[in-house]
């Protein structure tokens, strides 16, 4: 088999979870590529990587996903405003829909990952309403909280995640 991983990241979260994923398949067959540098390598078995923008990919894995024929294919991806399975759920079913009938999807991983420090600027200001405080200071807790993201668990998930790739064809 030949496997290709692709990945979109701008903050780095994406491209520590590629790195894992990469490292985790065997083989000397296998090849790893920033969505920048990709230039349509071919392989049997595409794990492509994303950054959550507002609830979905980026328009690059879009891309990618809607030129790919006849291939297997595995997403995964980070996100900094969530770390619940069914925030997960709903991301994976808005990409998922990007890959071709013809291809095979395999799954997908995500993980929590950190963001920039602007963004927590922006959680920092007290809200009248009791309601959008009680929202302001979820979002609070969850930038703190994924300042440790991607960690050593999410990265053995990543790792789990390829086995079970792997084990699935």
């Amino acid at each position: 088999m030949d496997y290709m991983v692709v990945y979109s990241s701008i903050t780095g979260n994406t491209k520590k979870i590629a790195t894992e994923i990469f490292s985790a398949l065997p083989g000397m067959s296998k090849d790893m590529q920033s969505m920048e540098e990709y230039r349509g390598k071919d392989a049997d078995i595409f794990f492509i990587g994303f950054w959550v923008n507002r609830g979905t990919c980026d328009m690059s894995v879009i891309d990618m996903l809607s030129e790919l024929r006849n291939k297997k294919i595995a997403l995964f991806g980070t996100c900094g405003l969530g770390n619940e399975e069914a925030y997960f759920r709903a991301i994976e079913q808005k990409v998922n829909v990007w890959i071709p009938d013809d291809c095979e999807y395999l799954g997908t991983f995500l993980c929590q990952g950190k963001m920039p420090m602007q963004i927590r600027a922006k959680y920092e200001i007290p809200m009248e309403d009791p309601k959008q405080e009680i929202w302001r200071r979820k979002m609070l807790q969850n930038f703190d909280e994924g300042l440790f993201h991607p960690n050593e668990t999410d990265l053995e998930h990543a790792r789990e995640f390829v086995e079970r790739v792997l084990k699935s064809i």
